[in-house]
């Protein structure tokens, strides 16, 4: 093990403590080391969420199996229907508005009796 001898961490300690040009040097160089280890993921972070929208935003359903595709397909890469409007607005949107009541299902509640 090769160990730096102790002058060097001397001299180094010496140069941030004293304020003089190489010890303002070494710490705005170690400030913006930090900075850019913490803005760095932030940073990667914004430009995957714009990533993502901007996939989102290309994107298409097929109106009969509900796959996921790229605006610019003519046919599903799943079922190989085309799509209805494969330029401008997601299949979804150009369907009829259905209430929600005729898709849903009621369930009613009974007793069973366990004696018969």
């Amino acid at each position: 093990m090769n160990r730096p001898p102790a002058v060097l961490w001397i001299a180094v300690v010496l140069l941030l403590l004293i304020p003089t040009a190489a010890g303002r040097l070494l710490l705005d160089l170690a400030g913006g080391v930090l900075l850019a280890l913490l803005a760095l993921p932030l940073i990667l972070s914004g430009l995957g969420w714009i990533g993502w929208k901007l996939l989102q935003s290309r994107m298409i359903s097929c109106a009969e199996c509900g796959a996921n595709g790229l605006k610019g397909a003519g046919v599903c890469g799943v079922c190989g229907t085309p799509y209805a409007n494969a330029g401008d607005t997601p299949a979804s949107a150009a369907a009829p508005f259905t209430p929600a009541s005729d898709l849903t299902i009621d369930v009613i509640a009974q007793d069973v009796d366990s004696d018969s």
